[in-house]
């Protein structure tokens, strides 16, 4: 047996002994009134506190102890005296263990070494730790295990906190930053019986009393042009989308994105929208215009660089892709046609290969060709591109927005285009069309992944580190020990 399972076995035989004593395990009843960190700033010797929070360090002296103990907020030092507390609870806090919560009534006051600490006069166990902490100074040192039990990762670093607190702030005040700007919030389905919006294979679910198949959202989309439709001239959704593709460290199954959609604007006042919002979330929670991702420091300092989709691919792949057949020129510069069988696809990967990896700074890239955007407007001057535009920073797709097609008749020729180009299950949203054709007022469109401006904003190198849950693959749970004993025995 190893020694986690020989401290586990000490650990279940010790709560045995308690149990068997009458003592409470897993107390209620006991509401703290104050934080710790506002119990640090203002100090007030003296004052009379009553808090919670899990004990992270402990250091016996004879008839005196000291522990560490940390709320959400903030941790604190407590002092626990023979003299004071009495013999029973003295011996009771000897007997308690690293991640045992408790609840401390107690006075404010200064050690002789001028730390701020809280002398207990009673404290009440109310919840008792089974398992054992990770070592303080390392915590969990797999990068795996960081993931798969985020509750251990959150309990030992603060830097994990931070980055989630973080990504709380970004939450609110882009909220703030749109009502300001008169955008109204909505919500729209997250299970439709066809997935549009997006480009994307679906995770598909059955629903019994419908009898039918429902899909998990790709894109909010087409039920937010509805909206237009209807009359509402500024929305916007913090929305949770699905798409059953892979891994990596800018993508997960799940991931969060703001698509938001104006009336009487197109991409131009997109490109204005997004520098604004974007250097004032940079600002609010970085407080700089000036980030540090990873290798990169990247200013945000306006206005951006702008690029044409086009031009920039063909100087840096050295092949004109509006010239020739494309899967001839994707196979010039060595895109395995098999992998990529549609020239959306190719052009997609060369764009991958030749020009993402050098914008760093924030780049617009602007003018799309037509064939990899059906929902956008096509440029009056030059209709094998369309008004569309994608943010690029530190070489991650952070926004991607439209001047919004609004003629029905187009729409449709369009859509039934890209069904034949991605097969024909994908069946066309008939009611969205009908919808267009009570006129939909010409727009603009955004979206901005959340997830990977949490990323930039917080300096996480992977979509995990900013997702409390990622996605993992499936695992036997961790090949842990029951905590009813190797035998399945209570305690």
């Amino acid at each position: 047996m190893d020694s986690s399972s020989e401290v586990l076995k000490e650990r279940l035989g010790k709560i045995r002994g308690l149990k068997a004593k009458g003592v409470s395990l897993y107390s209620d009843g006991f509401v703290p009134t104050d934080i710790i960190r506002d119990l640090l700033e203002p100090f007030q010797d003296g004052r009379q506190v009553k808090v919670a929070g899990r004990v992270m360090t402990r250091r016996l002296h004879g008839k005196s102890a000291f522990a560490d103990v940390r709320d959400e907020t903030e941790k604190i030092q407590i002092y626990v005296k023979y003299d004071l507390v009495g013999k029973e609870q003295f011996g009771f806090f000897e007997s308690l263990d690293l991640g045992d919560i408790l609840g401390i009534e107690g006075a404010l006051f200064i050690t002789q070494k001028g730390e701020r600490s809280i002398k207990v006069e009673r404290f009440v166990l109310l919840a008792k730790i089974v398992r054992t902490l990770p070592e303080k100074r390392h915590g969990l040192r797999d990068v795996e295990a960081r993931y798969r039990q985020r509750y251990l990762d959150l309990m030992m670093s603060e830097g994990v906190r931070d980055v989630f607190r973080k990504r709380s702030q970004l939450m609110r005040e882009i909220r703030s930053f749109l009502e300001e700007r008169g955008f109204t919030e909505v919500e729209t389905p997250m299970m439709q019986p066809i997935p549009g919006g997006a480009r994307a294979r679906p995770f598909v679910t059955h629903h019994e009393a419908l009898d039918t198949h429902l899909y998990l959202r790709v894109a909010p989309e087409l039920y937010l042009k509805r909206l237009l439709v209807g009359g509402f001239s500024k929305v916007f959704e913090m929305n949770r989308n699905f798409r059953n593709e892979g891994l990596s460290s800018q993508h997960n199954p799940e991931f969060t994105m703001l698509e938001l959609y104006q009336a009487y604007a197109n991409y131009e006042s997109m490109m204005v929208l997004t520098e604004e919002l974007v250097t004032t979330m940079v600002r609010k929670v970085c407080q700089s215009e000036t980030i540090s991702f990873g290798e990169y420091h990247i200013g945000f300092k306006r206005p951006w660089k702008r690029i044409s989709f086009y031009d920039e691919l063909k100087e840096k792949s050295g092949v004109d892709w509006r010239r020739g057949k494309i899967s001839s020129l994707a196979g010039e510069v060595g895109i395995p046609i098999d992998q990529f069988p549609e020239e959306v696809d190719q052009l997609n990967e060369a764009f991958d290969r030749f020009v993402e990896p050098e914008l760093v700074d924030p780049t617009f890239v602007v003018d799309y060709p037509a064939v990899t955007t059906p929902l956008a407007k096509r440029r009056t001057d030059d209709q094998g591109v369309v008004e569309r535009f994608e943010l690029y920073v530190a070489r991650m797709e952070i926004a991607n927005a439209f001047s919004e097609l609004n003629d029905p008749f187009e729409q449709r020729e369009r859509l039934m285009a890209q069904k034949e180009i991605i097969g024909v299950d994908k069946k066309l949203d008939e009611d969205f069309l009908t919808a267009l054709e009570y006129a939909m007022p010409p727009a603009g469109g955004l979206g901005i992944g959340i997830d990977r401006l949490v990323m930039l904003l917080t300096n996480s190198p992977s979509i995990r580190d900013v997702i409390l849950f990622p996605q993992l693959r499936p695992v036997s749970y961790l090949n842990l020990t029951t905590p009813h004993g190797e035998k399945g025995e209570g305690v």
